[in-house]
């Protein structure tokens, strides 16, 4: 009898993660993170292929655009929490299939309206696969050791993801047509689906109560609001819009009375306890705090290589290229560097770090200067990773185990709403400092320079159109408006990175770790343990 029970309570250790398995789990959570990863991106440079054979609108495109992010966004905490209930690796084998489908109905549409309807239903697979890449992690690494290494990779996968992205895209044009951006995500998904039924072990939260369905719908339509409100802000609509306005104040609504609705349940979709704890509250806000000071930062790079100076697309991306190899080094670094220096040291360190890079930034002029690019993007890079890292594994390591997929879609919905609000604030910044500058440029009329105000773009475009000497002063004026601009938001970012690094000063000094992982025993053994049984 004590045999059989040696061997139960290994095959429960199993479930749990603590097998040497463990490490080929975490391969197979790579592989689904980098997917969704580069399928936020890969679309940006297909855009101008997109818009010549499918003649989309205005509005039609925004939405091609803007609905994968959207809606994954809004649909975290519900399939998080539903994860939690059901179980994570079922959901994420969904989000797989769904993924995969989406991605063959995006590739093969022949209209917007088809191509919008397949990026919604790609959202939908990558909400399923986001948080369940993550809780599941949670579960499989239960030593904060090996969590901390597990992690470290897993965000230096989600940083070659994002760089990826756009190169991917860009080869697949040259040598294909738009859809192959889509098709890519098959192969993959069609070995990620039965790969992951085979290896990735089942783990979901105590069951407790009935699963609050009105409350995830509530925090989805909310979230739903609250992002394109902020996506609308980010895009340059106006502020007093009723289209703006609406979708903030109605999510915003609907998420209030979901906090009500969760403290009060005996059973809540999300333990907001968790907020109760200083290092979850500390580490949600470090996550929100870092996306808005840099994201916003980092279209407005791609647009001042580009524009200010012309740069082609590809030759961005490799100029990119070094920020994603310094989060790359971070990430893999980190566990080493939470073990000797702590939460509160490490993310501390990181906005510093990062604060540095965007000031040493702020020497960029009109003319290239290929150094001082790459020291601030690598430095960008390595801060930046260094505080995402501390925060993500602080964040998770507080959360209750049963309590997983719920943490880890506050996380990832924490990233997103950053990320949103950062395009929105700074993108407002760089407008006001860029615009003032072009009401009284010489020998330009008026309608041209308020044209020009919008964006670098549609100046050079207005410039294009006056010619002549009027022209060519329209374009000088609206670059060096465009660098004062630029100037203006790093030290804006500056200031808020630096406020991140007052905030982690509340996460915990040392890093507190459990007991190490039980590993489990050879196949030999359980055998020879039913025998004697």
């Amino acid at each position: 009898m004590s045999g059989t029970t040696t061997a139960a309570a290994a095959l429960r250790r199993r479930a749990a993660g603590a097998g040497a398995n463990r490490w080929v789990v975490l391969v197979v959570l790579c592989v689904s993170l980098l997917l969704v990863a580069v399928d936020a991106t890969v679309l940006h440079v297909a855009v101008p292929a997109v818009t010549e054979d499918l003649r989309p609108g205005a509005i039609e495109l925004l939405w091609i655009v803007d609905i994968y992010p959207l809606v994954c966004a809004s649909l975290l905490i519900l399939f998080g929490t539903l994860g939690d209930r059901v179980g994570r690796r079922r959901v994420l084998l969904l989000g797989y299939g769904l993924f995969g489908l989406a991605s063959g109905l995006a590739a093969l549409a022949h209209d917007p309206q088809v191509l919008i309807l397949a990026r919604a239903l790609l959202g939908v697979g990558g909400a399923m696969i986001m948080p369940a890449t993550l809780s599941i992690l949670r579960q499989v690494f239960p030593d904060r050791r090996e969590r901390a290494l597990a992690i470290g990779i897993w965000s230096a996968v989600a940083a070659v993801g994002a760089a990826v992205g756009p190169l991917l895209g860009g080869f697949l044009l040259e040598h294909f047509w738009w859809g192959s951006v889509f098709l890519v995500n098959i192969p993959l998904m069609l070995v990620s689906l039965p790969v992951g039924r085979l290896l990735l072990p089942e783990s979901k939260g105590d069951g407790k109560g009935p699963w609050d369905v009105v409350g995830a719908l509530m925090a989805a339509a909310g979230l739903f609001g609250v992002v394109l409100g902020v996506k609308r802000l980010g895009g340059g609509e106006a502020v007093a819009s009723v289209f703006t306005v609406a979708p903030l104040v109605i999510g915003a609504v609907l998420l209030i009375l979901f906090v009500r609705r969760q403290r009060r349940r005996e059973y809540p979709l999300v333990d907001l306890r968790m907020f109760a704890r200083p290092a979850f509250s500390t580490s949600v806000g470090c996550i929100v705090l870092a996306m808005l000071a840099l994201v916003g930062l980092e279209l407005i790079a791609a647009q001042y290589l580009q524009l200010v100076l012309g740069l082609s697309p590809l030759e961005t991306g490799l100029r990119l290229l070094p920020l994603t190899f310094a989060a790359m080094a971070s990430g893999l670094a980190g566990a080493r560097m939470l073990r000797r220096f702590g939460p509160r040291r490490m993310v501390c360190f990181g906005f510093c770090l990062t604060a540095v890079a965007v000031l040493l930034l702020t020497a960029m002029g009109g003319e290239d200067n290929p150094a001082l690019l790459l020291s601030g993007f690598v430095l960008l890079g390595f801060g930046l990773e260094t505080t995402l890292f501390g925060a993500y594994e602080s964040m998770l390591s507080e959360a209750p185990p049963e309590q997983a997929g719920g943490a880890a879609a506050i996380g990832e919905t924490s990233y997103q709403l950053g990320a949103g609000i950062g395009i929105a604030l700074l993108g407002s910044v760089m407008n006001a400092a860029y615009a003032p500058g072009l009401a009284n440029v010489s020998g330009v009329p008026a309608s041209a320079s308020a044209a020009a105000s919008h964006s670098l773009g549609e100046a050079y475009d207005v410039a294009a159109q006056l010619g002549g000497p009027a022209g060519v002063a329209l374009q000088r004026a609206a670059r060096d408006c465009f660098v004062h601009g630029l100037h203006v938001t790093l030290l804006v970012s500056a200031v808020l990175l630096l406020l991140g690094a007052l905030m982690a000063l509340r996460l915990p000094r040392v890093m507190q770790c459990e007991a190490p992982a039980v590993e489990l025993p050879k196949p030999r053994e359980v055998a020879e343990s039913r025998v004697s049984a």
